[in-house]
């Protein structure tokens, strides 16, 4: 058997790119003394699938889908939630949305499009000392309003476009 006939039956590493990428990134860390701060595992959100609300993201109106997500608690009005959103997007399979904040101890923020099937498009949990900002890229199935909710010390404030 040549040489290049015997490599070719050599059983192949199984290297991913995701695996080569972030071998590159802790070599590089421990290369500038920064080893403490590379990956050791998997880097995965540490989601509770238990705080997940199904109920909300299944509910097939606006109101119905607030209500499963707040409870009782009414939204309110605030001129402190600041909702960024086109007036008329060039493209409804990705339209650009951002949510930002200057109310204290947010827990909470929730983007709802009232137009689409199912209303609630997303629900981000806000970790404490984190800043309360968020951005998507939705997809509207068509023009409707889109609503800001932002949960912060109990209450819900609400911003619409």
């Amino acid at each position: 058997m040549t040489d290049a006939m015997h490599q070719q039956n050599r059983p192949r590493p199984n290297r991913t790119r995701r695996t080569i990428i972030k071998g590159a990134l802790a070599g590089g860390l421990a290369g500038l003394g920064l080893a403490p701060l590379a990956p050791a595992r998997s880097a995965r959100a540490a989601a509770d699938p238990g705080s997940w609300p199904r109920d909300a993201f299944a509910q097939k109106n606006a109101a119905a889908a607030i209500k499963a997500l707040y409870g009782g608690k009414t939204p309110q009005v605030s001129d402190k939630v600041d909702l960024d959103a086109p007036e008329i997007a060039e493209n409804g399979a990705v339209v650009p949305v951002s949510v930002s904040t200057t109310l204290p101890d947010v827990t909470s923020i929730a983007i709802v499009v009232s137009g689409n099937p199912f209303p609630l498009a997303a629900r981000y949990v806000i970790a404490p000392g984190t800043s309360a900002t968020v951005a998507n890229r939705l997809k509207m199935a068509k023009t409707g309003k889109v609503l800001a909710l932002v949960e912060s010390g109990g209450k819900v404030c609400l911003a619409s476009k």
